[in-house]
This record gives structure tokens, sequence and C-alpha cells, in this order.
């Protein structure tokens, strides 16, 4: 538990900090929230595109052998076991 509140916390804190520090700006000077909504949304499609592209996968047609195995027959393989 406590492994994952320490694994957790620093995301967690930066995001809140970004927020926090976005939010400190648009009350100082309040067209800089209209420019950090703007760069939001470019860096949002942005992000989106890419990751649609990347997931792509370009393969070409091919078999792929599975390695299916073969019955033993009875009395020949590990059924005959020691009594």
């Amino acid at each position: 538990m406590a492994a994952c509140a320490v694994c957790c916390a620093g995301p967690l804190l930066a995001a809140l900090g970004g927020i926090g520090v976005a939010s400190a700006i648009g009350a100082i000077w309040a067209p800089a929230l209209a420019v950090l909504a703007v760069a939001a949304v470019v860096a949002a499609v942005w992000v989106h595109r890419r990751r649609k592209r990347t997931s792509v996968c370009q393969t070409g047609p091919a078999t792929v052998d599975v390695g299916m195995p073969t019955r033993i027959p009875p009395g020949t393989g590990s059924d005959r076991l020691p009594r």
C-alpha cells in the first residue's frame, strides 16, 4: 500500500502543481489563460495523432507455424509409468 502511494504521489503532485501554476497565471494575467487553453488543445491533438499513427501495425500477410503437438499413441509414451 505504501509503495503504491509513493509511486503515485509524484505524478499526482506534478499534475496538481501544473493546474495550480496555470490557475495562478490565469488569475494574474487573464489572456494567459486563453493562451494556455489553446496550447493544451494543440498538445492534446498532437498527442492523439501521434498515438494513432504509432498504433497502426504495418505487417504483411504471412503464415505462422504454431507447432501443434501430435498425439502420442497409448502404451508408447508417458502413460507407461512403473507401478
